[in-house]
Order: structure tokens, then C-alpha cells, then sequence
């Protein structure tokens, strides 16, 4: 027990008069702790992909109901969201979990691998947790069983968010975070603040990282559409040649931040995965198709580079005689922690999972919609190791890969930090 949580407990223990009848967090936590296990094994087993999580959510909303929690369900297609109710007045804390997996086809030889398969872009693939999602939920299950069990010494609710959909909704569909609050979700049940976690195998298992202020990177897709004017290729000119002027784009726009962007501020890039364009040898094309991201850590860098990235696009191609059509297509805003809720919630990870085994760590180019949560209400989002002993983290298959590997022993603590969290931060509030 923390020490925010310290006086806190033996106050009603005095009021009750009797010591047994005060809920104890740590026996909480351990009978919930194979319980944790198991529901994790039976989601890892059993993956949806976003927007489809149909028996992920029914399994979740089984469990909250029987804890005697208040249910929605369909939230966001299918989100299910909790509010527990403490016997006392205070306030509103939100802990959120992601429910989706990704179309990976696993390799990890466990009892429990994911065989499920399904249709993902017109093709038969394979169906797997190789993000941690699994661990997410069951994890906040597990918060769920402890906090309900302390409902009546609770100063405040508690609402738990299963988010659907965080890798990203089905072409033609929204999702996620973002539709969540665009239901009115943070409306409705007016959190305070919002704490979350992601498991991690860049970190040995139980160790958590953190840091205040932007954490994880803006997500952003551009698409440019590069039109010039077909002809042969022994006479270039006597047509107009859209793949020159896109090389000249790639080249160009890698100046927006090397040359254009502050990036003493916050670190950004500009990065082209795909370029499309030509059937043949000979034949200079009518067009070329460029996609691409943007990763970065300061919203209004952002805005500067979708500004610069559409200017350095249109004038490159219009130099050369091409037309460049710039769609930016916004995704993830900037995960960031609020410095205050930080400071308050660094001594309890300490508390969860070790002195030592709470560190600092370097800013992260993946997204999160998390974030969008951030945006409403004070937000806290850190990593929880999971590579095992004996493996390095600089080597060990990373999130999203089909060999994603999750020690289970580091899901006592990533339950111990959300019930911790939530009840420490009551108590801050009563004081």
C-alpha cells in the first residue's frame, strides 16, 4: 500500500472498528492475479480484428456485470464501458484498455496460440494478439475485480473504457478513440483524468517506462498523386515526365525537416513507403502515386509540416511542367503526459513494480489513440515490460510481430499500477 493510500485505510478502519472489514489491495491483487491469466489466454486465443470484436466484447461484459458494475455496451460499434460507483463522493477516474488484434499469423508455440483466421483486404489471413491487446483487457478485468471489491471505501468512480478498434478502423469506417468521444463518451461519465498502459517487449519484464510530456509520436498519411503527360520513353519531351518530378518530390520534402521545422522543439520525420507508378520500360506514365507518414511530437509542428509538405509537393511538380495532388489524411495526435499526473503517478509505478524498475525513457515514433483521451481530460500512458529473463529486449521480437512473446509474470504488476494508480489518486484528492 502506498503511502498516499496509508492513512486513508487506517481511517476506515477505525470508522468500521474492525481491521478485516477494510478491502486489502494486495490480497485483492493476489487472488486476481491467476484469474488475469486466464482470461488472457482465453482472448489470445480467441482475437477479433477492430470493429469486429463481437465475443471479446460479450466475454468482457459477462465479467462486468458480474462484479455488479454498470454496462454499456455498443460503444463505438463494439466498445463496452464500465462505471463502478464508490460508496463515497470524489472523483471520476478513467482506465482504458484496447480490445483489437492485428491480421498476423502467430508463430509463438504456446498451448494457447492464436489458430483463428479471417477476410482482411479481400485475403484469407491469420488472426493474433501481437500487440499486447490481450493482456491490455485482462489486465483492466483484473482492476475491475480489486476495485469492486473496495467499492463501498472508494472516494469516486471508476470507469473502465474497452476500446475497440486502435490499430486503426476498416477502410470506409471510423473507430477507435476518436468515435468513442465523438458518442459523447467523456460527456457523459466526466472522467477527471485518464490513465493507461501498453505492454512492451523493448523492456524486460515488469520494468515500466515513462516519461512526462510527449511520449509516443502524431501519426499522419499523406497520398500524393503526381500527373503528368504519357509518351516514349526515347522523347521525355514530348510528353511531360511524372516520375522525375516525383523523385524530385521525395527528395525535396526531406528538407521540411532538415532544413524548415525547429527541431530543437520536438524531433519529426517525413517518410515515403510506396511509389507506384509505370508499366513498362519504355513508356514514361501518365502519373505516379506516392504514400507516405508523418511522425511527430508538437501539434504545431504538425500543422507547419502539412503546410510545407503540400507547398514543397504542388511547386516541384509545377517546376517540371506535373501536377502534384497532396491529400493529408490525420490520424493519431501526439500521445502526451500531463507533467502533474506524472509527478503524482511515478511514486506509485515505484510502489507496483519496484524502486528500481521504473525508469525514463526515450521519446517513441508509434502512435497511440490513446491520445485522443489525452486531449479531453489530464492523461498518463506508460510501457510495461514483457520480454523475459534471459532475453535480450534490443532483440526480442517486437509488438506486431507473428513471434510476439508475453511473460505473464509482468501482468500482476501492470494490474497492481491501474488499481494503484486509481485509488492513489482518489486519496490525492480527499486531502
Amino acid at each position: 500500500m502506498t503511502k498516499a493510500l496509508l492513512p486513508l485505510a487506517l481511517a476506515l478502519a477505525s470508522s468500521t472498528g474492525v481491521q478485516a472489514q477494510v478491502a486489502n489491495p494486495a490480497t485483492l491483487l493476489a487472488q486476481a492475479e491467476d484469474n488475469v491469466i486466464e482470461w488472457r489466454r482465453h482472448l489470445h486465443q480467441n482475437p477479433e480484428l477492430g470493429n469486429r470484436e463481437f465475443e471479446t466484447a460479450k466475454y468482457i461484459t459477462a465479467h462486468l456485470k458480474s462484479l455488479g458494475i454498470e454496462v454499456e455496451t455498443g460503444v463505438a460499434h463494439t466498445g463496452v464501458v464500465g462505471l463502478l460507483k464508490g460508496g463515497k463522493p470524489g472523483p471520476t477516474v478513467a482506465l482504458r484498455a484496447d480490445m483489437d488484434a492485428l491480421p498476423v499469423t502467430e508463430q509463438v508455440d504456446v498451448p494457447f496460440a492464436s489458430k483463428a483466421k479471417t477476410q482482411y483486404n479481400g485475403e484469407e489471413v491469420g488472426v493474433m494478439h501481437a500487440c499486447g491487446h490481450d493482456t491490455h483487457v485482462a489486465m483492466l478485468m483484473g482492476a475491475a475485480q480489486v476495485l469492486s471489491a473496495m467499492r463501498d471505501e472508494l472516494a469516486g468512480n471508476v470507469l473502465f473504457i474497452f476500446q475497440p478498434a486502435e490499430e486503426g478502423a476498416p477502410d470506409g469506417e471510423e473507430g477507435g478513440a476518436e468515435l468513442m468521444l465523438k458518442e459523447g463518451l467523456f460527456k457523459k461519465y466526466k472522467p477527471e483524468v485518464a490513465f493507461g498502459q501498453h505492454v512492451s517487449s523493448s523492456l524486460p519484464s515488469g520494468v515500466i517506462g515513462y516519461r512526462s510530456g510527449p511520449l509516443m509520436a502524431s501519426s499522419d498519411e499523406f497520398r500524393i498523386n503526381v500527373k503528368g503527360r504519357q509518351t516514349h520513353g526515347s522523347r521525355p519531351w514530348g510528353g511531360v515526365d511524372p516520375i522525375t518530378a516525383a523523385a524530385q518530390i521525395v527528395m525535396g520534402t526531406q528538407t521540411i525537416v532538415s532544413r524548415q521545422i525547429d527541431i530543437t522543439k520536438e524531433p519529426a520525420v517525413v517518410s515515403f513507403g510506396k511509389i507506384d507508378g509505370g508499366v513498362r520500360n519504355n513508356i514514361i506514365p501518365d502519373s505516379v502515386f506516392l504514400n507516405g507518414t508523418i511522425r511527430n511530437f508538437d501539434m504545431d509542428n504538425r500543422q507547419e509540416i502539412f503546410k510545407r509538405l503540400k507547398v514543397t509537393a504542388e511547386k516541384l511538380a509545377e517546376s517540371s511542367g506535373a501536377i502534384a495532388e497532396v491529400e493529408i489524411l490525420e490520424g493519431y495526435p501526439v500521445t502526451s503526459n500531463n507533467p502533474g499526473l506524472t509527478e503524482m503517478a511515478v511514486p506509485v509505478l515505484k510502489t507496483a513494480a519496484g524502486e528500481d524498475k521504473v525508469i525514463v525513457v526515450p521519446k517513441v515514433t508509434g502512435a497511440e489513440d490513446f491520445s485522443f483521451f489525452a486531449n479531453e481530460v489530464p492523461g498518463f500512458y506508460y510501457f510495461l515490460g514483457i520480454t523475459p529473463k534471459g532475453t535480450d529486449p534490443a532483440t526480442a521480437a517486437s509488438n506486431h510481430s507473428p513471434r510476439f512473446y508475453v511473460d505473464e509474470s509482468a501482468l500482476s504488476v501492470g494490474t497492481k499500477a491501474l488499481t494503484q494508480l486509481t485509488l492513489d489518486y482518489m486519496a490525492s484528492k480527499q486531502q
